[in-house]
């Protein structure tokens, strides 16, 4: 036996991630003025480059990045028909104007609309929202009582390690979803196409924290592989919102973009 379990765990480091840390990348942070952390993820070599790792395996509150995993229980449950579906916000006054209107997961993916995707959850169901959780191992896997809250509050979190893992998974459409739901998140995640490579991303901002954290994760198709990846950063009041534009400087700096 003892013979036995070393050869396994010789053949488990052997597929180990590999981690490479790349410091001058914090170059692209200072002149941003902001703290956080950048992780690219090659799915093909299993190959992690990292800017700052203990961050990037910190878990935080997923935010709207949560929209993505949102869009695969609503189309796969069938709670919405398809992207083109007209759902409800509400009527309520909310945050930004955009959100007080009536509108589809292509557009709700787009604005971010919080109420949009509240209702997608409410739709879902605890319990069933629970069981897609549990099947996928998304974050702490803690979702709580409250079906249209915990990725806003809690309980819920994810590392940035684990977002460009799901991610990757949802790119190659290994997740267990139907292939319905993940060829339509797919298609409402996609912000730009060229003739060298496919872009899909979404942002997010945690507000429950001090500083806020913000994120912008997805991943970038080229050259026939996939690079997931995860920003994650302090957004201190004031800092204004650089999200996006220092998660393409990362990938252009890693010679992704």
């Amino acid at each position: 036996m003892v013979p036995l379990l070393a050869s396994l765990l010789l053949a488990a480091a052997a597929h180990a991630t590999e981690w490479i840390e790349k410091p001058e990348l914090g170059r692209q942070f200072q002149a941003a003025g902001l703290a956080g952390t950048f992780v690219l993820y090659d799915a093909g070599a299993d190959r992690m480059t990292v800017y700052d790792r203990k961050r990037a395996e910190t878990r935080f509150t997923p935010a709207s990045t949560f929209k993505v995993f949102n869009s695969l229980a609503g189309f796969d449950s069938g709670a919405v028909r398809d992207a083109d579906e007209v759902l409800p916000y509400g009527g309520k006054p909310q945050w930004r104007a955009e959100w007080e209107h009536d509108t589809n997961l292509r557009e709700a993916m787009r604005i971010s609309s919080v109420p949009i995707y509240q209702e997608v959850a409410r739709r879902v169901g605890l319990e069933r929202m629970r069981g897609y959780i549990g099947a996928v191992g998304y974050g702490n896997g803690d979702i709580g009582q409250v079906v249209d809250r915990f990725w806003l509050d809690g309980p819920l979190a994810i590392s940035p390690a684990e977002q460009v893992r799901f991610l990757a998974r949802l790119a190659e459409r290994r997740l267990p979803f139907s292939p319905r739901a993940m060829a339509l998140t797919r298609e409402i995640m996609q912000i730009e196409r060229t003739p060298e490579y496919a872009l899909f991303a979404k942002t997010g901002w945690a507000a429950n924290t001090d500083p806020d954290i913000g994120w912008w994760v997805g991943w970038v198709e080229r050259s026939g592989k996939t690079y997931a990846f995860a920003l994650n950063v302090d957004l201190p009041e004031g800092s204004g919102d650089k999200r996006v534009a220092l998660g393409r400087r990362c990938l252009v700096a890693l010679g992704i973009l």
